[in-house]
């Protein structure tokens, strides 16, 4: 669990480097799929994140607005605040938190229980999902994508026990 938060904190973060590459109007600009643009999507990935992670703590999920962060040093600032919190809860991750529960209560008063390992699991697969979509994004702009390759990222270097 926690190899696959560090990858995805890794490839997050080299995003972050190829948008430095891109102008302003690229990083806003409208495209198809995902939640609508770059930018948004890196806003986005951050936070989901940061709000499960509150929400399984039992705080409540103080939602950030997108139109307070509009540039890519913004975001970049914003994740390294939220991930400050992330990283805390990821790292005192252990195998009896696995089968906690999380009810959410709907508008519709419909109460979902999920345990908080497939929530873990939804956050990994959730930025993996939008990563995918920046790498699409990428290839529509004639660029290469960042690599998704989890093999010779050196996150099981020097682990004596692997999640």
């Amino acid at each position: 669990m926690k190899t696959f938060f560090q990858y995805n904190w890794q490839v997050r973060n080299e995003w972050y480097d190829w948008c430095e590459g891109l102008s302003e109007e690229e990083l806003l600009a409208e495209r198809t799929g995902g939640v609508g643009g770059i930018l948004k999507t890196l806003f986005h990935i951050i936070d989901v994140e940061w709000s499960w992670i509150r929400l399984m703590e039992g705080k409540p999920d103080l939602m950030e607005s997108f139109e307070r962060y509009k540039r890519l040093r913004e975001i970049r600032e914003l994740d390294a605040v939220l991930h400050q919190d992330v990283k805390v809860f990821v790292e005192g991750w252990s195998d009896r938190m696995e089968t906690n529960l999380y009810h959410d209560e709907r508008p519709s008063g419909i109460v979902d229980t999920d345990t908080w390992g497939e929530i873990m699991r939804h956050i990994i697969a959730h930025e993996i999902h939008h990563i995918g979509q920046l790498s699409v994004w990428a290839r529509e702009m004639g660029r290469d994508p960042i690599s998704a390759n989890v093999i010779g990222r050196g996150l099981a270097r020097n682990k004596t026990h692997l999640d």
